[in-house]
């Protein structure tokens, strides 16, 4: 109830509650495109709950095909643009499995859907991030996946990456290890790798990094999904777009990515945040898979220090503010349940506060040097690393790393004000040089 009471002392410059909405988003695709509209099919949330009310989909597919797409896909989650790449044209979408069920149900608004992001003799990657084995389950409940008969111009690949309550089970495991003081090397080692948190990290980075070449490398379009679509499809998503978008390594374009990705694509904060992610309870729909997808980052981040704007500050700030905030961002489940609690009205967005000049710098990564290139991590397992920053913060002092940082800070300061020095003098130089000839006295 906190956000509800809360009240800034800080002057509010910008709205956050409007800063990225889907219209803004729309504005910089159809400046690159125009194969693709916004649609208001689910402007009371009557088509898909866990929807906004504005999505992109292709240009040719009306209302009413989407409204029969929606009846097909589990909880209405039709496929819908995820990302444009400007490189080659292909696109990113996402959605929830087909409700195909044992008698193999079709609809063929659904594939002319999917096939209008095709270009013409190109085929398409469909990533299922459920093993084949979860996804055959899936249909004797109703759920399923698209046969390839009836999509031949598709190719399905199953990625595993684990549900929710596995992932919670894992995060338990892996907090209780890093509070064990007994400091023996064997037992910490073989809690760190019983509580298979790093493990998690490589399936999803394996994962993103394959939509990823589909789209850069192989010039094919991807659809993404898993059962829901609101947990491992998002986790693939955004991270593939933190691979091949410069714009999502800045704090601007992160922060647009996890409006878009996360907070209006539905997914359930309210029920996957409901407590302290250091609690050793477990409640049925709670999962880290916010959490893993920051730390996925912040392996990025670690690998190219230089390519991202933003600090690992920021995304421990994200982290927190996730579980317990006095901002409004990340209550509820989805836009629907934002809207029923007038959260945009009664509450204070956290980007407001974030984008203030001088909160901001403290989120600023001094070593950036904008990075247009697609940047590939590595997902061997030498590669990844345990996030000190969050799971052993009270294991450590920060002091010394908090001097440390900002003695880098002073450093990097320094050398820009003498580089600027330089470039004054160079340019008093050049202009003593058009002259009438260099002065006796240069």
């Amino acid at each position: 109830m906190y956000p509800f009471f809360y009240r800034p002392m800080f002057e509010v410059v910008e709205d956050g509650w409007h800063s990225f909405l889907p219209e803004r988003e729309f504005e910089l695709l159809s400046s690159v495109t125009n194969e693709w509209r916004l649609s208001y099919v689910n402007k009371e949330f009557s088509v898909c709950p866990s929807y906004p009310p504005a999505v992109t989909v292709p240009k040719s597919i009306d209302d009413e095909a989407l409204r029969r797409v929606s009846t097909f896909r589990h909880g209405g989650r039709f496929p819908v643009l995820s990302y444009y790449h400007k490189k080659n044209g292909m696109v990113m979408m996402r959605s929830s499995q087909p409700l195909t069920g044992t008698n193999g149900r079709r609809c063929k608004e659904d594939s002319a859907l999917i096939n209008a992001t095709l270009r013409a003799g190109k085929r398409g990657y469909i990533i299922d991030t459920r093993s084949l084995n979860v996804a055959q389950q899936a249909r004797a409940k109703g759920g399923g996946f698209e046969q390839e008969v009836q999509y031949p111009q598709w190719r399905r690949i199953h990625k595993s990456v684990e549900r929710y309550n596995i992932l919670q089970e894992s995060l338990i495991k892996l907090v209780e290890a890093c509070h064990d003081q007994s400091h023996n090397m064997d037992r910490w080692l073989s809690k760190l790798e019983a509580s298979n948190w790093l493990t998690h990290i490589k399936e999803i980075l394996t994962t993103s990094c394959l939509a990823a070449q589909c789209i850069d490398r192989e010039g094919a379009s991807v659809l993404v999904h898993g059962t829901e679509g609101t947990d491992s499809t998002l986790q693939v998503t955004s991270l593939a777009q933190i691979i091949l978008d410069p714009r999502c390594r800045t704090v601007r374009g992160f922060e647009a990515l996890v409006e878009r990705e996360w907070l209006q694509a539905g997914h359930p904060f309210q029920q996957r945040c409901a407590q302290s992610a250091y609690s050793n309870s477990k409640q049925k729909w709670e999962s880290p898979v916010f959490l893993l997808f920051l730390d996925c980052v912040w392996q990025i981040l670690r690998q190219f220090p230089c390519s991202f704007e933003f600090s690992e500050h920021f995304l421990i700030m994200l982290f927190e503010h996730a579980y317990a905030s006095q901002f409004g961002t990340f209550l509820g489940n989805n836009e629907s349940e934002r809207c029923k609690l007038k959260l945009p009205q009664k509450t204070m967005s956290l980007w407001s506060w974030v984008n203030q000049p001088q909160e901001l710098s403290k989120f600023k990564n001094p070593l950036y040097e904008a990075n247009s290139l697609v940047i590939w991590p590595s997902v061997a397992p030498q590669s990844l690393q345990l996030w000190e920053g969050v799971f052993l913060r009270w294991n450590r002092s920060s002091k010394f790393l908090d001097e440390a940082y900002e003695e880098m800070n002073n450093i990097i300061d320094y050398n820009k004000e003498l580089q600027a020095k330089v470039n004054a003098l160079r340019r008093q130089l050049a202009e003593l040089e058009t002259d009438d000839g260099m002065p006796e006295s240069s």
